[in-house]
């Protein structure tokens, strides 16, 4: 059977830049195994299978894997495929600016989107909060396995972490931009999904940070975006960050060091004194479209 896919960039709003996803179109008769054979063959960080919904009420049901495991939730497939899904609608007539549902294994994804032209600007609320997940390894072996030193881990009151959102990551602060450009790609056996590094970003105002996420248990060297760490890294926030009552907008720049810069948009909500929502927010434009015959 042919089935339609179509390839986007996601968290950038220019081709051959950000985290490059696959999306298949008209997937319902597929079963698992053979999702997990298409994504090996796309061999990206995420493709994401497009089902019709459960309840009609949504757009449309998503099923998302790497090439080594299906995932309940991920960021940048939620971003992208939201795009693509806002632009056909555009093609049938609709409103450029749509919100609808996206159903995931973690819940309902609730999507507010801009598009036209081929690209667009997504936005989507969590289902879930980010969870604290215990004690990460020790900074020491956190440093050795990612070829830094024990004095590169840490900055502030940011110490190593761990929280989640559906996958898991531990979160490693380092001192620098210089510090964090230096690190490898490491594996300190932590039972994550990935390993989130990052480092404050003085070159504007607000909070802003600079990361790199590592995921050898999936099959991925180095992602260049990754939108389910930044929901996840709303809880580091809470954790180390003194957040008073309000909106707050965090800039993420991710992907710079593999030459594929990704801007992610997270809003972080605090209502006496606990966050109370996530959000999390960029562009996508479309790169190439196709068909499998599978």
């Amino acid at each position: 059977m042919a089935r339609r896919f179509v390839t986007l960039d996601v968290f950038t709003d220019r081709p051959l830049a950000g985290n490059p996803l696959a999306v298949v179109l008209d997937a319902d008769g597929l079963n698992g195994p053979a999702m997990q054979g298409i994504a090996r063959e796309f061999n990206l960080s995420e493709t994401v299978f497009v089902c019709a919904p459960t309840d009609s009420r949504h757009r449309a049901r998503l099923r998302i894997f790497t090439p080594a495991r299906e995932l309940p939730f991920a960021g940048h497939p939620t971003i992208g495929t939201a795009v693509l899904l806002a632009l056909r609608d555009a093609h049938a007539g609709h409103a450029d600016a749509v919100a609808f549902g996206l159903e995931e294994a973690v819940g309902t994804v609730p999507c507010i989107v801009e598009a036209g032209d081929g690209w667009g600007r997504a936005r989507f609320r969590l289902p879930v909060l980010p969870e604290f997940l215990g004690s990460p390894p020790e900074a020491t072996a956190l440093a050795s396995a990612f070829g830094l030193t024990a004095s590169d881990i840490g900055f502030g009151r940011h110490r190593p972490s761990r929280h989640g959102v559906g996958p898991t990551f531990t979160f490693v602060p380092v001192t620098s931009r210089e510090r964090l450009d230096a690190a490898r790609t490491g594996d300190p056996g932590a039972g994550s999904d990935g390993f989130y590094l990052y480092a404050p970003d003085t070159e504007g105002p607000g909070l802003r940070f600079q990361a790199r996420m590592f995921a050898p248990h999936h099959g991925i060297a180095e992602d260049p975006a990754t939108g389910a760490a930044a929901a996840a890294f709303a809880g580091v926030l809470m954790q180390f960050e003194t957040m008073a009552d309000s909106t707050h907008d965090v800039a993420i720049t991710q992907g710079v060091a593999m030459g594929r810069p990704s801007e992610i948009a997270l809003r972080v909500t605090v209502e006496a004194g606990a966050l109370r929502s996530v959000e999390v927010g960029g562009a996508a434009v479309i790169v190439s479209e196709g068909v499998l015959h599978v």
